[in-house]
């Protein structure tokens, strides 16, 4: 691509008479000024006419709509057939993904609530995307970036809005040898995939896995987006203690920045973006319209364990958390192992771990020394399940459907045989957030001296709320390659530092404005006092470790710090750089602080 061209002598000799006549004379009233400042809404005189709008889709390769919610129905009819329909299929993430309307959680107590578009893009390729974004800026519309809408924030809606819509750009394609454009030609090839703006993981791990035995980093979810807010996030799998974070894998990106502009941002080019896209956040610097990343070997065997070791009473339990913590030190701490346990105020410990790289018999004989010992003590009780699956089968939905409940598949009339969730990632989908809290959690906690201390910090958090501890997105212990690569990125540093993050939340299934269906304010109230108390016992443990911005609290106060630690101020930088006007906006994204909370009006100052 041509480098983005500097202004022209008589585009300069423009800007320095528009500057000179902003300085002289009054001030205009007041409401030219807000004008200036302030995005269109539908009942302003500067929303575009319905010609506008009819030219503006006529223009398109894809098409203009008007979303609707997909629990449409339920507002007109609760109790009809339709109604019903609308709310079994509200359990199925793909079926929310279909609808321009459609998001995968419902919304989050005071802070959101899913919403419609004034209009939606739904883009076929990179030029309606450019054509939505000029249309955007030019008329000074609120504009928002969807691909599957599975984001926890409510970053990918909003009212009054334009909505881009990638949902159908999910080309895959998979190259051997990949060199990013604009290299030299001694630039090292590297194996690679590329996908459109619109493909979710179950797609990307399908072509490259199952079809081309190669693993591409990605996430848990199979119904994730693979370029858009996961991956621009930085974007963790079960697996980044081995492979590393998402956004390193990343080689290339194809964007449309604010001036409608595409742009190729890699090592070679645009330097800059292609450094704030690779963990700065998604829908801030532009939109991404394809990305290419690096693909890895193939392990034998994928695996994990699921289980639950039960105390008998609270000392007890305090000593399960001590030993475990210092045997997770010592011997699961590295490429091999990932996902979570999670610590109940049942004083149970839940195991949901997996493995990599080794055979469920060889998994066993790790924890072989740990069984031993709960065995010899008296005083639990250990259920542990290992399995392996082999690294080609691992997201081929005909051997895993033969696994008793692992994945529910999209039985959608006309929808593809192999399209599954896995079943456990279901209680997510339509969820209405009451409180969601996260932390990375040093290694240094783990060490000898502070262990017993950590211990009991996460007993005293467990009596109030039940706590999460994902040891897969945290980079301590994770290979080396995966620590270089991820050291290019523009996450916070913070992340290398931490043997897991911490997640601490609370939904319900609830639909705001939906008879019957309304989200429970008291319960959520409840549960929210219980997720802070038990989120103060862990930040009081872990003074300025940071929080990951893809999974994070919505009211998070000092969020440039939390998010991005000492990179904020250069990722604001590049902000001003690539969209000086704003027009990327999105909640607590980098420059969201010139703006009021709803996006729609510039702060003063």
């Amino acid at each position: 691509m041509p480098p983005r061209r500097m202004p022209t002598q008589d585009t300069a000799a423009f800007l320095i008479l528009a500057a000179l006549a902003a300085c002289a004379g009054p001030r205009p009233p007041a409401a030219q000024r807000e004008a200036a400042v302030c995005r269109c809404t539908p009942h302003k005189p500067c929303w575009p006419a319905e010609a506008a709008w009819r030219r503006f889709g006529a223009s398109l390769q894809g098409k203009l709509e008007q979303p609707r919610s997909p629990l449409e129905p339920c507002r007109t009819d609760a109790a009809g057939e339709e109604c019903a329909a609308a709310l079994r299929n509200s359990r199925n993430p793909f079926f929310l993904q279909d609808q321009p309307g459609g998001t995968e959680s419902a919304g989050w107590l005071g802070a959101w609530d899913s919403a419609n578009s004034a209009y939606a893009v739904t883009a076929a390729n990179v030029g309606d995307i450019a054509a939505a974004v000029s249309f955007a800026r030019d008329h000074r519309l609120r504009l928002v970036v969807k691909g599957t809408g599975h984001d926890y924030l409510g970053r990918s809606n909003a009212p009054d809005s334009l909505l881009v819509w990638t949902h159908e750009m999910r080309r895959v394609a998979v190259d051997d040898a990949f060199v990013p454009r604009g290299c030299a030609a001694s630039h090292s090839a590297a194996p690679a995939v590329s996908v459109e703006a619109g493909t979710r993981w179950i797609e990307a791990y399908q072509e490259v896995t199952v079809k081309h035995g190669r693993y591409v980093q990605g996430g848990g979810c199979t119904s994730v987006g693979a370029a858009g807010g996961f991956m621009q996030g930085g974007g963790f799998g079960s697996w980044s203690k081995a492979y590393g974070i998402a956004a390193a894998s990343m080689l290339e990106a194809e964007v449309v920045t604010a001036d409608g502009q595409v742009v190729v941002a890699n090592a070679c080019q645009n330097q800059d973006l292609f450094w704030a896209l690779r963990g700065g956040g998604g829908g801030t610097f532009g939109v991404v319209a394809r990305v290419t990343l690096e693909t890895h070997p193939l392990p034998a065997f994928f695996g994990a364990v699921d289980g639950s070791i039960v105390a008998k009473d609270d000392g007890a339990f305090r000593a399960l958390l001590e030993r475990f913590l210092v045997f997770y030190r010592t011997t699961l701490n590295d490429e091999h192992w990932g996902e979570q346990v999670r610590v109940r105020r049942s004083n149970s410990l839940d195991l949901s771990l997996v493995f990599q790289g080794m055979s469920a018999k060889q998994a066993e004989q790790v924890w072989q020394p740990f069984r031993d010992w709960v065995e010899r003590d008296g005083r639990y009780t250990m259920k542990a399940v290992f399995f392996e699956i082999p690294g080609r089968r691992m997201w081929d939905y005909a051997y895993l459907s033969q696994l008793p409940g692992a994945v529910t598949r999209d039985d959608r009339p006309g929808q593809p045989a192999d399209r599954f969730w896995w079943t456990g990632d279901g209680d997510q989908v339509s969820a209405y957030w009451y409180a969601y809290q996260s932390r990375w959690v040093p290694l240094a906690l783990f060490e000898d001296a502070n262990v017993k201390r950590f211990a009991s910090v996460l007993f005293e958090a467990s009596r109030h709320w039940s706590v999460g501890i994902h040891f897969n997105k945290g980079q301590a212990g994770a290979s080396a390659e995966a620590v270089r690569r991820g050291r290019e990125t523009s996450m916070n540093p913070a992340v290398f530092d931490a043997a897991a993050l911490i997640i601490i939340a609370s939904s319900a299934p609830a639909f705001p404005g939906i008879p019957r269906h309304e989200p429970d304010k008291g319960q959520g109230e409840n549960a929210r006092a219980g997720v802070a108390a038990a989120m103060k016992v862990i930040r009081d443990a872990t003074p300025g470790a940071g929080s990951y911005v893809n999974e994070t609290d919505y009211f998070e106060p000092d969020w440039q710090q939390e998010f991005w630690g000492e990179n904020y101020e250069k990722l604001l930088r590049i902000k001003a750089k690539y969209d000086p006007d704003g027009l990327f906006f999105c909640h607590h994204c980098v420059g969201s602080e010139q703006w009021s909370a709803d996006g729609m009006c510039r702060q003063p100052g």
